[in-house]
């Protein structure tokens, strides 16, 4: 089921289990703040993503190792790729569980990772601009990214897969927070 669209109800935040690991502490919700998850649609998003990459890799990649090599090399090609398919579909729902959102009063937390668990923390201050864009498969799906870009490239940060209403609404409030906060520089 899809969540709300574009002047519906906004989603109730995510709640977080606490830490079960001591590592887990540092990416546990900021001042007990819960996480802001996105859309689920995010995981559609991956899985055709991988999809429309695989059956091309899979395709063109086969004919070219049965020209080469003949018939079974280019099957376990095929096999290779549908098994990399696989499992990028079930990392796309591990990727959509990872990611989550806080805005505190000064700055704004994202965190996302399957393998490697990041924490970005981005003050609105050293915001200096944000953008909303969405590709084609998430024009399909009615979702959006929004980019935070900062003097250093480091930090700059994304949160994908948001509804499109309410990625413009996150933008907004964002690019405000951060006018407010430079205009002391």
């Amino acid at each position: 089921m899809y969540p709300p669209e574009d002047g519906a109800a906004p989603r109730p935040a995510r709640p977080v289990a606490a830490p079960a690991y001591p590592a887990d502490r540092a990416f546990s919700s900021p001042d007990g703040m819960t996480w802001v998850g996105v859309s689920s649609r995010f995981t559609w998003h991956r899985r055709v993503s991988a999809l429309l990459w695989g059956l091309p890799v899979a395709l063109f990649g086969g004919l070219v190792v049965l020209w080469v090599a003949g018939g079974l090399p280019a099957l376990l090609w095929v096999v290779a790729v549908v098994v990399a398919c696989g499992l990028g579909w079930i990392v796309a729902e591990l990727a959509y569980r990872s990611w989550g959102y806080a805005e505190r009063s000064d700055d704004l937390v994202v965190s996302y990772g399957v393998f490697v668990k990041r924490l970005v923390v981005v003050p609105y201050g050293r915001m200096q601009y944000v953008d909303v864009t969405a590709g084609p498969v998430e024009q399909m799906l009615g979702i959006a990214t929004v980019r935070l870009h900062t003097a250093a490239a480091t930090t700059d940060a994304r949160i994908p897969g948001l509804p499109k209403g309410e990625a413009a609404q996150l933008r907004d409030r964002l690019a405000q927070r951060g006018e407010e906060r430079s205009m002391g520089l």
